[in-house]
């Protein structure tokens, strides 16, 4: 994968990772290897083949779900049509353009494999998609995450039809102009391509992808803030003890122990503070080494998914196999992406108890309560708290397992549901979310840093002081700070990108 003249580049074989989806939100150039063009060329062939011989092949020759045990509609073309106006019943808002865009390209990685049938004319369709910024415009409800993401996907397929709604340069509008405008030839189907590009939870692994991303700089956030915060304190770093950390059993906090001490690296403690911190400082090695490992599980779990081909039947030539059975049925993901929303969520809870810790006179080391020298006059980060208080409750309520609420639908044909793609949706909300508690903090430490006589003392600290001070102003009279929240939070992305790769090279990384 490469950077070539600001457009994301990246061949058809090189394996997708939550990176790069994330920057599949801007136009992609995907190449399309000579390999890669004769699996699908072979593919769509061995499907002709096998129709051409009289073979059941579902959705091909039948009905859909339990509508199989029917003849489908004699004409291939009005077949793929009999595929996507039944699913053309999605409610709710758009889904945000990247989870749109993300999920374009887990479709066409898959269909990359070539066990699809798709044709290579559909194949380069998406391929062609992806070089512009055209991006159907999908609503959010509909998808089950058990036979793929069919509403969701033919929301995509029609737009990519002309039909329906989407977007070019983030303006939304009818897609048949939207392609007009893009340079692109409406696709047309046949065979079995309509059901090759809906039969996949393509975009349940993209959302989780992209909330495995967020996530993953916002564990390297909540680190350097809390060193940030442990050393403007002046407390001991004595909780970060390799022998102590060593003994608790877990290699993720012992690695989140030298994350935390390669930040705090020089800090200066005052030698006033308790013999024992609170929880919040202390037993961040713990809690964020745990969310560490869950978000290791999850991404492991997403790289599977993007490597994998979601569809069903699937067809393999060289053994002359139609396969019928359940690869598109989303529950890896669901798993993944509740759990990841408890990881995420609890770094939520983190951070907004750091905040309090912070703005609290009686615990923060001798700071003026809400971080206001002119309490009564001027109220410091008191708006900003209850902004915070709000978010992390929200967190919360969201927080309920979307991967266990299996409900019948589809005449029970579809009997044991995964809800993968709410699942995942959630996850990637909890993701931005956390991103916004870390922005509050992020304001916070900023102001304390301002007061505190001599501001950070360890090194690093300071640096990411000093980057938070380049987008927030000391907030010596009360002001708005809802800008200021937002300008902290991608501040620190910026910052922690810088660090990352440093940070993955770190001896004992579980990731």
């Amino acid at each position: 994968m490469t950077l070539a003249s600001g457009l994301f580049t990246l061949t058809s074989t090189d394996p997708l990772t939550p990176a790069s989806l994330e920057a599949a939100a801007r136009p992609v150039d995907v190449v399309v290897t000579p390999d890669t063009e004769h699996r699908v060329a072979r593919g769509r062939a061995f499907v002709d083949r096998c129709l051409a011989d009289g073979r059941p092949v579902y959705g091909a020759t039948t009905g859909f779900g339990p509508l199989v045990v029917f003849d489908g509609r004699a004409d291939d073309e009005d077949q793929c049509d009999n595929a996507l106006q039944h699913l053309t019943a999605g409610q709710g808002p758009d889904l945000p353009e990247e989870v749109v865009r993300a999920a374009v390209l887990v479709r066409f990685r898959s269909l990359s494999h070539g066990l699809s049938g798709v044709s290579t004319a559909v194949f380069h369709g998406l391929r062609n998609m992806l070089a512009t910024s055209f991006t159907p415009a999908v609503p959010e409800f509909g998808s089950v995450g058990a036979s793929g993401d069919l509403v969701p996907l033919a929301h995509v397929v029609q737009a990519l039809r002309g039909v329906g709604h989407a977007y070019v340069d983030g303006v939304r509008m009818p897609a048949a102009e939207a392609l007009a405008l893009a340079g692109l030839t409406p696709l047309a189907l046949s065979g079995r391509d309509a059901l090759s590009l809906v039969n996949g939870t393509s975009v349940t692994t993209a959302a989780a992808g992209l909330a495995v991303a967020s996530a993953r700089r916002s564990l390297e956030v909540a680190l350097a803030l809390s060193a940030l915060l442990t050393d403007l304190l002046g407390a001991a770093p004595a909780f970060l003890s390799p022998h102590l950390l060593a003994a608790f059993g877990h290699p993720e906090t012992a690695w989140a122990g030298r994350r935390l001490a390669h930040w705090l690296e020089g800090t200066v403690p005052t030698g006033e503070r308790s013999l024992q911190e609170p929880y919040s400082v202390r037993c961040v090695p713990q809690l964020l080494g745990a969310a560490g490992s869950a978000l290791d599980w999850a991404e492991r779990t997403v790289r599977h998914d993007l490597g994998g081909v979601s569809d069903n039947p699937l067809f393999f030539a060289d053994e002359d196999l139609t396969a019928h059975g359940g690869n598109f049925f989303g529950q890896p993901a669901a798993f993944a992406s509740d759990t990841l929303s408890m990881a995420v969520t609890q770094t939520g809870n983190l951070a907004e108890r750091q905040l309090d810790l912070l703005i609290d006179p009686n615990r923060n080391a001798g700071l003026p309560a809400m971080l206001t020298p002119h309490a009564g006059a001027q109220h410091g980060v008191q708006g900003l708290q209850v902004v915070a208080t709000s978010v992390v409750v929200a967190m919360r309520r969201a927080c309920v397992p979307a991967s266990t609420q299996s409900i019948p639908t589809n005449l029970h044909n579809q009997d044991v549901i995964p809800f993968g793609t709410q699942a995942a949706i959630t996850a990637l909300r909890q993701a931005r979310s956390l991103r916004v508690l870390h922005g509050c903090l992020g304001v916070a430490l900023r102001q304390a840093a301002h007061l505190r006589p001599g501001g950070a003392t360890a090194p690093r600290c300071a640096e990411l002081v000093d980057a938070l001070a380049e987008v927030v102003e000391p907030v010596d009279r009360d002001r708005p700070l809802d800008a200021d929240i937002r300008a902290a939070a991608d501040a620190l992305d910026r910052f922690v990108d810088d660090r990352l790769a440093d940070a993955a090279a770190a001896p004992g990384n579980p990731g």
